[in-house]
């Protein structure tokens, strides 16, 4: 019953996410506000359901717990599935509030970024960005006495990482976060998520590498 909360909150939280993040992102905002609005969401889910989940709400912190030795693969499988389901309600939640499916919040490259950039440069630029917010995630969560403001810490590096990417890519560093939007949006983002999968997923080797070089306690 207790692990069965932390997939239910990991689900919520990231649900959540999509719709208040994404949700900010179709209705227009500005990229502060659009910033201000994920980083947001992600302290105030830090407080509410941290202490239930760790309040991951995104597959490549799930997995940088993982591959730097601080989660079972079993519980980082089960975090990401509850991640994408939530992040696929999110989504369709923001179809109903919309009465559309034009945007949700996707990302994109190409035609569907704001500046045009390629692919590869795209890659770059969301590989990066989720290596530093993953390392940031890994490094705040690392010594208990950071557990107080840690929330606050993670929600000011993700309103850091969107203020950089968003013109870029729309900022996605979440994998679920991509697929939900993408997915019900269909088309060309659809088209494109794979980068908004795999270019974090390699982000997350990067952080997890030097977390283990530099900050993790060696004893």
């Amino acid at each position: 019953m207790k692990d069965s909360k932390k997939y239910v909150a990991e689900f919520l939280g990231t649900m959540i996410l999509v719709i208040f993040g994404c949700g900010a992102a179709a209705s227009g905002n500005t990229t502060l506000a659009i910033a201000l609005a994920f980083g947001l969401v992600v302290v105030a889910m830090a407080y509410a359901i941290g202490n239930v989940s760790g309040c991951h709400i995104n597959p490549a912190v799930s997995l940088g717990f993982y591959l730097s030795g601080r989660m079972e693969l079993k519980e980082c499988l089960k975090y990401i599935v509850s991640q994408f389901l939530g992040g696929i309600v999110g989504a369709a939640i923001l179809v109903i509030i919309f009465n559309s499916n034009a945007s949700l919040g996707a990302n994109g490259f190409g035609e569907l970024s704001s500046l045009g950039i390629v692919w590869y440069r795209a890659f770059v630029v969301e590989m990066v960005a989720t290596a530093v917010f993953v390392l940031t995630v890994l490094g705040v969560t690392d010594k208990k006495e950071y557990s107080a403001n840690s929330g606050l810490v993670i929600g000011l590096s993700l309103a850091l990482v969107h203020i950089f990417a968003i013109p870029l890519t729309g900022t996605s560093v979440n994998p679920a976060r991509s697929f939900g939007p993408a997915l019900l949006t269909g088309g060309m983002a659809l088209e494109q998520v794979w980068l908004f999968i795999l270019a974090p997923l390699c982000g997350v080797v990067i952080a997890a590498i030097v977390y283990r070089l530099l900050i993790r306690d060696k004893k």
